[in-house]
């Protein structure tokens, strides 16, 4: 009997270090399965990276630029996040930091600048005294710093309105003569007042505020939740035609287009964001997240 015991312990320790190997094995192979892909490593201010997290056993944390960004689930049992560049970020390299307990995984990027020039612009009458009220700042701001869990929309986005564009996004912009301390948060469209303004991508409308309302810079204004952290705005418009919490597709109507707040003649000024970050509309009509979806 102690004969027996004697050799299943010696049999147990025999097979010990190899028992041992095999665990060290396989905590190496997970921890080698941990995957941070970024689709292109150099961007331009104003517009976004598309990450993309495999092997997580959780929502992996991801960090970039001093910041962490709220990722998620893509089809695969991945985790997805485009990640905006800010308009005045400082052009260089920085790198991204995926984190997953107590493993961790680094990308470096780097950033270029857009070279865009001054644009000065002239108000006059009333207009040139208008300032943003408190209430139409604070709804404005907080609505486009929606984040959901729910993706709203699939598919790329498309234009909201016809007309020519008489402003790009990002131009640094002086009014009367003043230093250039602001930039164009988004693209404006040319075009005559009641034309149709469509939404670029399905969502819902989070936002729909009046002249009446206190809109007095942003005029009447649309904001629509495209789902995870996609936003976007639309403003100046003479009319609103859908209603806070409706949900709109795709190429449906939500106003026409204005001369109201600040303008200086008729127009749509659209804009989107990421994380409440301005980036730029026609980038994101070019440019989609992995799964075909803004």
């Amino acid at each position: 009997m102690n004969t027996l015991v004697t050799m299943k312990r010696l049999t147990l320790l025999a097979a010990l270090p190899l028992l041992l190997s095999l665990m060290s094995m396989s905590a190496f192979a997970g921890d080698g399965t941990l995957k941070l892909k970024v689709s292109k490593t150099e961007r331009t201010q104003g517009e976004f990276f598309i990450v993309e997290a495999e092997g997580a056993e959780s929502e992996p944390t991801l960090f970039f630029m001093e910041r962490k960004w709220q990722m998620f689930p893509d089809n695969e049992g991945g985790w997805t996040a485009m990640v905006p560049v800010e308009n005045l970020s400082t052009p260089g390299s920085y790198a991204f930091l995926l984190r997953d307990g107590k493993r961790e995984r680094h990308q470096k990027v780097r950033i270029r600048t857009n070279n865009l020039p001054i644009q000065n612009i002239t108000l006059r009458g009333s207009k040139a005294g208008l300032h943003a009220t408190e209430t139409e700042k604070t709804k404005v701001r907080s609505a486009l710093q929606t984040i959901t869990a729910e993706k709203l929309n699939s598919g790329p986005l498309i234009l909201p309105c016809k007309g020519e564009i008489s402003s790009i996004f990002g131009r640094k912009r002086s009014y009367n003569g003043g230093p250039a301390a602001s930039y164009h948060k988004g693209v404006d469209f040319g075009a005559p007042s009641g034309t149709p303004v469509l939404a670029p991508a399905s969502g819902t409308v989070i936002l729909a505020g009046t002249v009446e309302d206190g809109f007095v810079v942003h005029g009447n204004t649309v904001i629509l939740n495209h789902g995870h952290a996609l936003t976007s705005v639309y403003l100046h418009m003479s009319s609103i035609t859908v209603r806070e919490g409706d949900r709109v597709q795709r190429g449906e109507e939500i106003g026409r287009v204005g001369h109201t707040g600040i303008s200086t003649a008729p127009h749509l000024h659209w804009g989107t964001y990421l994380y409440g970050i301005s980036v730029d509309p026609l980038f994101l009509v070019t440019t989609s997240s992995p799964e075909g979806a803004p």
